[in-house]
């Protein structure tokens, strides 16, 4: 850990030798949400592959940079495009950028994915607030030596995503007649979908909704003192749930389609946040 620090201290210096804004709240854009960028008024924008040793994102429609700017005033720091587990990544490299926005000065993170259905009142085209998480199926970024620096040993976990945050969301949905779903996401490897035996185990252990991101990075957040809220996209079905065969480009086009409404949610729920963290 050690040495993840050191890595951190290096990315950090890279960054404030490109631009000295300092975020209040930090997003990370998930499938769907990479265009939500035009809603920021945009200071200044950090390539990854600038930042020595960071990690980059692989996935096509994640363009892998980090926007400084303002979503009305409140100053932000969005991540267009995340680092996933299954691009062959160490998992300290996956939340690295996590870590990194906690230390440019962002208090609190929201997270953004696309995943997929497993409860069955949930559709394609749902926003779900997460309340809860599953992530026992991926390595914990806490794992090996702990730093102090960044959070303690053994931190707690039993409010990941943020009670006064969360009714922030509920209340801006209320606010932009949105309806909004909440349940548990759970956090498996990828970058294969589940089988239809894996989403009835998830189903039993008592999940909502299924992807590949988001439960690693919560936890990351977490410990070192952020306020965590997270919202999922319903993109898809999960399998043995879809009737049809699932693939990345449906759950591509269900995200876009889902995005106006996406957005404007977000927007709300991150100046309600901000005043709730001002009050």
């Amino acid at each position: 850990m050690g040495a993840i620090y050191e890595k951190l201290e290096a990315c950090l210096a890279c960054v404030r030798e490109k631009t000295d804004f300092v975020p209040r709240a930090a997003l990370v854009l998930g499938s769907g949400l990479g265009g939500y960028a035009d809603h920021i008024r945009v200071e200044t924008v950090v390539d990854y592959g600038s930042i020595p040793g960071f990690p980059a994102s692989t996935v096509a429609g994640h363009a892998g940079r980090f926007i400084f700017g303002f979503l009305d005033d409140v100053p932000l720091v969005c991540m267009q495009g995340r680092v996933h587990y299954y691009e062959g990544y160490p998992m300290q490299e996956v939340v690295l950028p996590i870590r990194l926005m906690r230390l440019l000065g962002a208090e609190c993170l929201f997270l953004t994915n696309a995943a997929g259905g497993i409860r069955h009142d949930l559709r394609a085209g749902d926003l779900m607030l997460i309340k809860d998480q599953i992530s026992c199926f991926v390595p914990s970024p806490l794992i090996g030596e702990n730093c102090d620096k960044l959070g303690a040993r053994f931190p707690d976990m039993s409010e990941i995503y943020d009670k006064e945050l969360r009714q922030a969301v509920k209340k801006a949905a209320a606010k932009q007649n949105i309806p909004l779903q909440e349940g548990v996401y759970i956090q498996m490897q990828g970058p294969n979908y589940e089988s239809p035996a894996e989403v009835a185990m998830c189903r039993t252990l008592g999940a909502d909704a299924v992807g590949m991101s988001t439960a690693c990075e919560a936890i990351a957040a977490k410990h070192m003192g952020m306020k965590v809220v997270g919202i999922s996209c319903i993109s898809n079905m999960a399998a043995g749930i879809s009737p049809t065969p699932l693939s990345h480009s449906e759950v591509q086009k269900a995200a876009d389609e889902a995005a106006p409404g996406f957005a404007r949610l977000l927007t709300e729920s991150v100046k309600a946040a901000a005043e709730r963290m001002r009050g």
